[in-house]
C-alpha cells in the first residue's frame, strides 16, 4: 500500500496525519559500549596479514534484510508507525546471480489503543506496542524502532534458515551470527559486521583493534555477547584509513566457535578482501559493503 494513501485512509478514520522519517530509519539501531572479548588464537591481540585476496570457490550465497518506517499519524499523542522489512537470500554460480529466497511484511506499529481507532488496512500486519508507562511520543517512536528491528532480525534467519534447507554453498550473512544458534554453529557461514558500536576491547588493544592497517586482520578472539550463541571473531580492515575515520573499511567477521576456524581465518579473510568493491553511487557504507550483500539489497529493494 502506498504510503501517502494509508495515510489519507486513515484521516478518514479520525488519524491525525503526520509524515516524517522514524529516527534512524536507515538501519538498526546501535548503542555505543565497550565489552571486553577474550582471545582465542595466542596469548595477546595482534595484527596478522592475511594475503592476497583471492575469490570465494564454487557457488556462495549472501544474505541480507532492509527495513523502512514512516511515521504516518498520531492518535492523540500517540504515534503510528508504517514499516516495510525484507530478507532475501543470492546465490552467485560462475559470477552471476540468482535471488533464491525472499521475505517481506509489512506493518502498523503502534499502542493498542491507537491500532484500535486506526482500524485494519489491506494487507498490513498490526505490530502492538506494549501499553504499560505513561504515554511520550518519543519513547513510543523508539519502541517501535525496536520493533521494527526484531521484525527484521527475524525474516532474515527465517531467510537464512529456509537457504540452508536447500543449499550447502557458504553463507556470507551481513550482520552477526550469534542470533541464531545454528547459525553459530554452521560451519559454512560467515557473519560480517558493519557496525562498531559495541567494541570488543579497550586500552592498547582497542587501539590495535582500530590500527589495522589493509589487508590485516586481529587475532581471533571470543567477543562477550548478550546474544543467543557464542561465535568466534576478528577484525578485518577491507580498506586504507590513513587520513579517514578509525572505522574506515574495518567490518568484524564472526565464524563458528572452535579450532578449525583459526586454521582458516587467514584464507576467509583473503575471500572477503576479494569482495569488496566500491560500489558506484552514494553508498556511504561502500568501504564495508561487500558486493554480495549490495546485490541482496539492490534485488529486495526493486521487488514490489
Amino acid at each position: 500500500m502506498d504510503v501517502s494513501r494509508l495515510r489519507r485512509l486513515l484521516a478518514g478514520r479520525g488519524v491525525r496525519p503526520a509524515a516524517g522519517e522514524v529516527e534512524s530509519a536507515a538501519g538498526r539501531a546501535d548503542s555505543a559500549e565497550v565489552r571486553p572479548g577474550r582471545v582465542v588464537e595466542g596469548t595477546a591481540l595482534e595484527t596478522r596479514p592475511v594475503g592476497t585476496a583471492e575469490p570465494m570457490p564454487g557457488p556462495v550465497g549472501f544474505l541480507d534484510g532492509v527495513q523502512r518506517q514512516e511515521l504516518v499519524g498520531y492518535v492523540g499523542t500517540m504515534p503510528i508507525v508504517w514499516a516495510e522489512v525484507a530478507a532475501g537470500a543470492r546465490l552467485r554460480v560462475g559470477g552471476r546471480f540468482a535471488t533464491r529466497i525472499r521475505r517481506r511484511a509489512r506493518f502498523l506499529v503502534g499502542r493498542p489503543e491507537a491500532l484500535e481507532a486506526a482500524g485494519t488496512a489491506e494487507g498490513l500486519e498490526l505490530v502492538r506496542l506494549p501499553d504499560d508507562g505513561p504515554r511520550h511520543p518519543v519513547r513510543d517512536q523508539q519502541l517501535a524502532r525496536a520493533a521494527v528491528d526484531a521484525r527484521r532480525g527475524a525474516l532474515e534467519r527465517e531467510a537464512g534458515d529456509a537457504f540452508r534447507a536447500e543449499s550447502d554453498a557458504w553463507l556470507v550473512v551481513d550482520g552477526s551470527l550469534a542470533e541464531s544458534p545454528a547459525w553459530a554453529r554452521d560451519p559454512r557461514m560467515l557473519g560480517v559486521v558493519k557496525s562498531h558500536g559495541t567494541l570488543p576491547f579497550d586500552g592498547a588493544e582497542q587501539f590495535t583493534y582500530l590500527s589495522l592497517p589493509p589487508g590485516h586482520r586481529t587475532s581471533v578472539f571470543a567477543p562477550a555477547s548478550r546474544a543467543v550463541a557464542p561465535v568466534w571473531s576478528w577484525g578485518l580492515r577491507l580498506w586504507p584509513a590513513e587520513g579517514r575515520d578509525l572505522l574506515h573499511g574495518l567490518v568484524r567477521v564472526e565464524a563458528a566457535p572452535g579450532a578449525p576456524t583459526i586454521a582458516v581465518a587467514d584464507r576467509l579473510s583473503r575471500w572477503l578482501l576479494a569482495e569488496r568493491a566500491p560500489i558506484a553511487g552514494t553508498d556511504r557504507r561502500w568501504d564495508r559493503l561487500l558486493y554480495g550483500i549490495h546485490e541482496v539489497e539492490c534485488a529486495l529493494r526493486a521487488a514490489p
